[in-house]
């Protein structure tokens, strides 16, 4: 059966209504034939949720590849997210070499991202929104799940404000956060005053008294029905930022608070109990099978982007990606505060393909003006693809070693296993883009000495974050990077035995020898500059850069 440009536009449109479409190239329209039902999507029942998570102020489109590394480990070992290239591929039934391989995977990305182009930015997404709200008029809830507001130089110079100017105007419902902490208590607060949007969350408290911080749960009337969102912030806020942020608040997973509040919306007699969560995948999962009496829940915190609803008991479970490269499509046929029927869509926002929002793109445009000749500097030129994402190493973080390794003269460096930070192609750097991977509040370095059996402490300590068969245990990240310090990491061993063949520069590491080491992004405050500093000017001394990745040796 042949297919017209028209019927194809039209196909994409169902993605979110009447969503209006830019003109096609012949080359990315031929493309995207080979998946142009991706987008289509068949409009049931009462109610729409829409989710987005972990845009990290990605204001415009970026590239983001996804992990070739994403190591599930006990009960979730080889289930989703923690499927990969060719084998996530053939578990959801999608073919290489076309939109949905792109989208969800790494495989052969340069030049797959060369052909279909950039993802997200907010005045794309705000067309699906914008399109999803006029198809399913009065119908429509807009759930965020936070770690939107930070992760951009624009938000960093402007405390968050830029973000939730822009969070305004998509017109969100309610979110929960993570990142957002790490601008402190107080600046939160002067936030979310500002936010025209409920930011919800039961599991953080005043840390003397256990007063609740946030409300913990909102109710929406919508089309009729009685819509209750609980907010889940992420659990391990002050473990995996610094404390100082929030010294007076408590956090934690709180599943008998959760179930609590369930319970309590049970007997009020809600259609639909939604938990909007910043846990991660596989504590998502944990909790809605102790936690008896959620509908859906919303999730993020690991970037993961699972195409098809994860079901756990009677519980819907779904992340939704990050950086805004999806948008999440929920729709429910919602009865006798039951669910009854649903379809659902991850739609890859290829902006490429679709016209921006004309409003959006004004005000982000307006956002970033002041900024942007520091934005677009052109630093130099990589030879190599440049990413973060994996459980075990990231290209750029190598780079950012490199040049922690070359200010501070050290035998070796560590850069933070942090999910976000875009991709870059090989060809130019933009400031922009040191700043995507590096713009937090905690920006500063340091040089210090370390035992080599401290060394050995420090990484069993982050392995075990990551690969505790427990998932409540494991407090997100991956494995820290390294430039200089090579090793083997053991994954099905115990805590304490899973890093094993330690050197630094080719030569055992003795465990009573101090060795010099540099850093960032350290929980405790420290004087060295901040390091986005210190990789820009490397990157102008080198003008061309072509880094060698240091990947530890996976033992599985």
């Amino acid at each position: 059966m042949s297919i017209t440009r028209r019927k194809f536009i039209q196909m994409l449109g169902l993605a979110a209504g009447t969503a209006t479409l830019a003109p096609l190239t012949p080359a990315a329209f031929a493309k995207s034939l080979n998946a142009g039902n991706l987008l289509s999507f068949a409009a049931q029942g009462n109610l729409t949720l829409v989710h987005t998570t972990d845009t990290h102020a990605q204001l415009v489109p970026i590239y983001y590849r996804e992990p070739d590394t994403n190591i599930g480990v006990g009960e979730d070992k080889g289930l989703p997210p923690h499927i990969t290239g060719r084998d996530f591929l053939k578990y959801y039934g999608y073919q290489p070499d076309t939109e949905e391989s792109y989208a969800f995977t790494c495989d052969d990305y340069a030049r797959l991202a060369r052909e279909y182009g950039k993802m997200g930015g907010f005045a794309y997404i705000a067309t699906l929104i914008k399109n999803i709200r006029a198809e399913r008029t009065g119908k429509v809830l807009h759930l965020d799940g936070g770690d939107t507001i930070q992760g951009s130089a624009t938000s960093m110079w402007t405390q968050g404000e830029d973000m939730v100017t822009a969070m305004n105007k998509l017109g969100c419902d309610v979110m929960t956060g993570h990142w957002e902490f790490t601008y402190g208590q107080d600046r939160l607060q002067e936030l979310i005053k500002k936010m025209n949007f409920s930011f919800v969350a039961q599991n953080v408290n005043d840390a003397t008294w256990g007063d609740p911080i946030f409300k913990p749960y909102v109710i929406k009337q919508i089309n009729g029905l009685a819509i209750a969102v609980i907010g889940q912030a992420f659990p391990y806020t002050p473990i995996a930022n610094p404390r100082r942020f929030i010294p007076d608040w408590s956090f934690g997973i709180k599943d008998e608070h959760m179930q609590a509040i369930v319970d309590e919306l049970k007997a009020r007699k809600v259609d639909l109990i939604v938990v909007l969560s910043h846990n991660g995948m596989d504590v998502d999962r944990k909790m809605a099978g102790r936690v008896k009496g959620i509908d859906v829940v919303l999730g993020g915190h690991t970037h993961d982007g699972v195409p098809k609803p994860v079901i756990v008991g009677k519980t819907l479970v779904i992340n939704s990606g990050c950086y805004g490269k999806f948008v999440s499509r929920l729709d429910l046929n919602v009865k006798g505060r039951k669910i009854e029927s649903y379809s659902f869509r991850l739609i890859p926002v290829m902006s490429e393909l679709i016209k921006p929002d004309p409003e959006m793109e004004k005000l982000v445009e307006g956002l970033r003006a002041p900024y942007k000749d520091k934005l677009d500097e052109v630093l130099g030129h990589t030879e190599t693809l440049l990413y973060r994402r994996g459980n075990l190493d990231g290209s750029f973080d190598d780079l950012i070693c490199d040049a922690l390794v070359d200010h501070y003269n050290v035998d070796f460096a560590f850069s933070p296993g942090f999910r976000w930070g875009r991709t870059v192609l090989q060809g130019p750097i933009t400031a922009e883009d040191v700043y995507s991977q590096t713009a937090l509040t905690y920006p500063n370095t340091y040089k210090t000495a370390m035992k080599g059996s401290t060394i050995k402490d420090v990484l069993e300590d982050i392995a075990d974050n990551l690969f505790n068969p427990d998932p409540y245990m494991q407090q997100g990240g991956d494995m820290v990077r390294t430039r200089g310090l090579d090793f083997s990491i053991h994954v099905g061993k115990t805590a304490g035995n899973r890093i094993q063949d330690l050197k630094v520069h080719g030569k055992p590491v003795d465990p009573g020898k101090e060795y010099t080491m540099s850093g960032w992004a350290s929980m405790a405050e420290q004087p060295g500059p901040p390091v986005y500093d210190i990789v820009i000017d490397y990157i102008k001394k080198k003008k061309t850069v072509n880094v060698l990745t240091d990947k530890p040796l996976l033992v599985v």
